[in-house]
């Protein structure tokens, strides 16, 4: 499907798909990293029994997305304001997953007016969080990249882009790369052949251009966020993984600790990859109790 294009205050595009009931309640859908507006969601028929219209984006530089230059998390909450502004709706939820997490937050930190409820799945939390090894218990090759993008963010680019390029020319070799970092939970998710599909066609489109959105999200995780968790003033809830090394279960513990309204859901046995199963769940509570 052809995405939608909507034009952001400063010109920019943002590439928007939609899913499920168009006459639903709302829910924006924040994808992971590095991932698309066509990352794994429920099926069609699923959203429909769970009366959900469901809004994806690619963010700045994924896809079909302009890239905005400096973006911060907090950068979401604008472009996910006039991509409601331009569909016609006042009052919606966020979900957000893995690296969608924290710009989930972002909008229920800075749209109070408008986000009534957030769920982050397997998210981070702030890189200058008080009180957490934000490292501690990290899969290598993220340890690898979050502190390179620290030391170096011009060396760090450099090499993204090259392997995006790699990606892009063949979405396996993302997965075979991580294989040996990979949980036995996270092995069976993706020895699935459907979810492998849409993993592989979720990773192509996101470096259709190139790996501008995976740079910028790199960099804006290991910078100032641009809000607390203490602003994030919507029912939030929480789910991790007790295994999980790509985003280690501490991040959720951190969050749940300093968010005011936060629930949190600690799932022994499941890792990064269980995200997605749980993914109809938090879409239903997300929906709840909308306006």
């Amino acid at each position: 499907m052809q995405p939608r294009l909507v034009k952001t205050a400063d010109y920019r595009r943002l590439a928007v798909q939609t899913f499920g009931d168009p006459g639903g309640r709302p829910v924006f859908l924040m994808h992971g990293t590095p991932g698309s507006r066509v990352g794994p969601i429920p099926r069609s028929t699923v959203l429909y029994n769970l009366g959900v219209h469901l809004i994806s984006f690619d963010r700045p530089g994924y896809g079909s997305s302009d890239r905005l230059i400096g973006r911060q998390v907090a950068s979401a909450a604008a472009d996910v304001q006039a991509i409601a502004d331009e569909l016609g709706l006042e009052r919606f939820a966020v979900v957000g997953r893995s690296g969608g997490g924290p710009h989930a937050l972002a909008c229920g930190a800075l749209l109070p007016d408008r986000v009534h409820r957030v769920a982050a799945l397997v998210s981070l939390a702030p890189w200058n969080a008080e009180g957490l090894d934000w490292y501690g218990g990290m899969a290598p090759s993220n340890i690898r990249d979050y502190r390179a993008a620290e030391r170096d963010h011009q060396r760090i680019a450099a090499s993204m882009e090259q392997r995006a390029r790699r990606i892009r020319d063949d979405p396996t070799s993302l997965l075979a790369g991580l294989r040996s970092e990979l949980s036995g939970t996270d092995r069976v998710v993706v020895s699935d052949a459907g979810i492998r599909r849409l993993l592989l066609s979720n990773y192509r489109e996101a470096f259709r251009q190139n790996a501008d959105g995976w740079i910028d999200d790199v960099r804006a995780f290991t910078t100032d966020w641009g809000f607390t968790a203490q602003d994030v003033t919507a029912a939030t809830w929480l789910w991790h993984g007790a295994d999980d090394m790509f985003s280690p279960v501490d991040h959720s513990r951190w969050l749940a600790a300093h968010l005011p309204h936060a629930t949190l859901f600690l799932e022994p046995g499941a890792a990064h990859l269980g995200s997605l199963r749980v993914m109809t769940a938090a879409l239903k509570w997300a929906a709840a109790d909308a306006p």
